[in-house]
């Protein structure tokens, strides 16, 4: 199970796989077992967004256990946000926000263990 982080240029926080493109990040959820997704709204220009991961998670209904949304962009936030709330299986957990600071230690220590 891995942890996944979508953004075009900021930094990914240990215990985390990167992925800097919304190709990357699918292909991702749909080769791994995610647990935690954190997603970026713009991802550069012309390129597809974060919205469009939200979009193929809802869809395909291929989940994450929690999945945050650390964007600036308060319209692709709501959106994504939006998508993934109204259409979660049971048990997932969308949050309108980036993670906490006791997440991102909690899981750089996780990932220091493997």
């Amino acid at each position: 199970m891995i942890n996944v982080y979508l953004d075009d240029w900021r930094k990914c926080p240990p215990g985390f796989v990167l992925a800097r493109t919304a190709e990357e990040c699918i292909l991702l959820l749909e080769e791994c077992e995610v647990n935690i997704l954190s997603l970026d709204h713009d991802l550069g220009p012309g390129q597809p967004t974060g919205y469009v991961v939200a979009l193929h998670i809802a869809q395909t209904g291929r989940y994450p256990r929690e999945i945050y949304l650390h964007t600036s962009s308060d319209w692709g936030r709501s959106r994504m946000f939006q998508v993934l709330y109204q259409n979660r299986p049971d048990g997932v957990k969308v949050h309108m926000y980036g993670m906490p600071e006791d997440v991102l230690r909690r899981e750089a220590d996780k990932g220091a263990e493997r």
